[in-house]
């Protein structure tokens, strides 16, 4: 199988390719990727693999915002990773991933994500590891609990220097699902 690697900011993308993103995405999640989670994915750099059957896997990183123990961390976050069924378990995924960590590793201080249960298990892997601490968001109220996201969210430190897992991580906040 031959494939081709292509990095890309959303302003690079054609609308075309945008929805075949969107599709196997889409696809990916069976139905479950909503129009607030493809807006996440938005803004930052996608990672495309085509092979001959067309896009065969996805993922972006885009910036955002945490505060730690007092300091504002510019986080890459990664966003909408997807592989088209028939070719899974290829290691599509793997490539998507390791140009992902390259961007986070090169711009950003923190790398971060929330992983499905299908997907943790590539993310523990490759170094990734879950935050054992409290997961926030600064929201409209002020900084709001997210529990749910506790044990799902994997984090990869950069240049951030060392984290205090004692101190939650406060995300910025964001329409649908917060992480």
């Amino acid at each position: 199988m031959t494939t081709r690697l292509r990095t890309a900011h959303t302003a690079d993308l054609t609308p075309a390719e945008l929805r075949a993103a969107h599709d196997l995405l889409d696809d990916a999640f069976d139905g479950d990727f909503s129009d607030e989670d493809w807006d996440h994915g938005l803004g930052g750099i996608h990672v495309l693999v085509h092979d001959e059957g067309g896009l065969a896997a996805h993922g972006s990183v885009i910036q955002r915002r945490v505060l730690h123990r007092g300091r504002s961390l510019r986080v890459g976050y990664v966003e909408a990773v997807g592989v088209r069924a028939d070719v899974r378990r290829t290691g599509l995924g793997g490539r998507v991933m390791t140009e992902l960590e390259r961007i986070v590793e090169g711009a950003y201080g923190l790398g971060a994500l929330s992983a499905s249960e299908a997907g943790a298990a590539l993310y523990a892997a490759r170094g990734w590891q879950v935050w054992p601490g409290r997961i926030c968001a600064l929201g409209p109220d002020g900084i709001v609990r997210l529990p749910e996201e506790e044990g799902t969210t994997f984090v990869r430190l950069a240049s951030a220097g060392p984290l205090d897992p004692a101190h939650e991580l406060i995300f910025d906040w964001r329409d649908g699902d917060v992480l």
